[in-house]
């Protein structure tokens, strides 16, 4: 699953130095992908000059890369075992995978039990056929159709992901269930994201859609930087400015990978109880210190009711902010307390 929407970033920084020893005079840059999860991604930042910048955000592109290619389950790339090949092959013996890919499922599995059901990269076969329609949908808006109910509870029938057999000793992926699929859109790009983030040097602002992570203040100071929350209805205004000096904000919502349908919106991110586009919300924010976190609590509270979304909030340590369709915002505890404007 997953999506998402990009969260616009405005920045404004001054860096000043000890008194006493000189300056180093710093500058404001910024680099943009357009290959990477298929979304922007944008990382802001201050170096001595645009040469040492260059050479951090490559070493971030080429790292993000790598998880790019691992957790396609689309297409093939040369000496790369990734999903692709798990969900054509673990159904016949086991499969050796990267030491990433175990990382990620073990994660998944857990997010999969804390959720209780409602995050499962294990929906694949379900995900793939809503995927096809919507791209038919993009590519011919005149016959837009939705998916067979039918298929979709015959698809459902190989969704449990206890069917996913993880043995971290000998690095191995198995499916018990031969049609069952993985989809980890849910959580790989927030999981990527923070992987990388924890590596990077601090003082970086890096956004891949919807995952805006602070690897640390924007200088010595300690001055948080500004995220702006994108507005479910679209224009230039946001829903609200958020400071966060380092962590996540990530945010899910309806207007992303959505597709019409006899007038009406479709979105990507389906409740596995009814096997469509969940209703209960328009976006949902989630500010914590970790991105995968982040983005499976953003992808599991769009699918609660705000009870049931604060209860898993608290076994994280996170906090919310829920829009409804009247465009009524709803927040957790402390989320109000990171608000700017």
């Amino acid at each position: 699953m997953k999506r998402r929407i990009v969260c616009l970033l405005a920045l404004c920084i001054l860096l000043s130095g000890c008194a006493g020893t000189p300056k180093v005079e710093t500058k404001r840059y910024n680099a943009t992908f357009l290959t990477l999860f298929d979304t922007v991604t944008t990382i802001v930042g201050f170096a001595e000059n645009e040469e040492t910048f260059r050479q951090t955000t490559q070493k971030i592109h080429d790292e993000l890369l790598v998880y790019h290619q691992l957790f396609d389950i689309y297409n093939d790339y040369e000496g790369i075992v990734n999903l692709k090949a798990v969900n054509a092959q673990a159904a016949q013996a086991p499969v050796v995978v990267d030491e990433k890919i175990m990382a990620l499922l073990t994660d998944c599995k857990e997010a999969y039990r804390a959720t209780e059901g409602k995050v499962n990269v294990a929906m694949g076969s379900v995900l793939s056929i809503w995927h096809y329609a919507r791209n038919d949908g993009f590519n011919d808006p005149a016959n837009a159709y939705l998916p067979e109910l039918e298929k979709l509870q015959e698809a459902r029938k190989h969704t449990d992901f206890d069917c996913v057999i993880l043995d971290p000793e000998n690095s191995t992926v198995f499916f018990t269930d031969p049609q069952i699929k993985l989809d980890v859109g849910a959580i790989a790009k927030g999981w990527s994201v923070q992987q990388v983030c924890a590596n990077a040097p601090s003082g970086l602002l890096i956004s891949v859609g919807g995952n805006v992570c602070a690897t640390g203040p924007k200088d010595e100071k300690g001055t948080a930087w500004v995220v702006g929350v994108q507005n479910p209805d679209g224009g230039d205004d946001y829903l609200h400015t958020l400071t966060i000096a380092k962590g996540s904000v990530v945010t899910s919502g309806d207007y992303q990978r959505a597709y019409m349908v006899e007038g009406e919106i479709y979105h990507h991110i389906i409740d596995p109880d009814t096997l469509y586009p969940s209703r209960y919300w328009r976006s949902v924010t989630i500010i914590c210190q970790d991105s995968g976190i982040g983005d499976m609590l953003s992808t599991a509270l769009f699918i609660l009711p705000q009870e049931a979304g604060e209860a898993l909030l608290k076994q994280y340590d996170a906090e919310a902010m829920w829009v409804n369709s009247d465009g009524e915002k709803f927040y957790s505890s402390g989320f109000q307390s990171m608000i700017r404007t």
